[in-house]
């Protein structure tokens, strides 16, 4: 008779795992980067376990976007107080403080909200530059760019 496996947290093996975002589609990136995060190219995925690895991004100003995304898209907040909302295109959120929180949020939004999606989140480092502190836990190159052709876009500036 088989029986199916269920992780424990203590059997969980976390890995460390570098990502170069340069030039990668933005909504292609943060798929494979959610799918590692839970876990889920484990044989031993364990769906209420944090069983994913540690992913580190770097370059994340040089993610790129299709079509005229960049001018159009809009994304909105509130301030708390009252009429503070606020609009931002991804323009100036990349060219902002923090341009590497256009793949945080678009991970965010790909794994289920509650506290397993908080712990998960905690494993996802992302850097504006090439550099990172995490050259101490030998995380391993994992090329996105040669899983499938469309998950580059090639933008001529001009």
């Amino acid at each position: 008779m088989k029986s199916t496996l269920s992780l424990k947290p203590a059997e969980v093996k976390k890995n460390w795992t570098l990502i170069d975002a340069e030039g990668l589609a933005l909504g292609r990136l943060a798929v494979i980067i959610a799918q590692r995060l839970r876990g889920k190219h484990k044989p031993q995925f364990t769906p209420h376990v944090d069983c994913g690895d540690h992913i580190v991004v770097i370059n994340a100003e040089k993610v790129a976007l299709s079509g005229r995304k960049e001018e159009q898209k809009l994304f909105h907040y509130h301030t708390g107080y009252p009429g503070g909302i606020k609009t931002r295109t991804i323009r100036q959120r990349r060219e902002g403080n923090c341009p590497g929180h256009l793949i945080k949020k678009a991970v965010e939004r790909m794994i289920s909200r509650g506290p397993l999606q908080r712990a998960q989140m905690r494993h996802l480092h992302i850097y504006a530059g090439h550099e990172h502190p995490h050259a101490g836990q030998n995380p391993q190159k994992f090329n996105v760019a040669a899983l499938n052709r469309k998950n580059v876009i090639n933008v001529q500036k001009g």
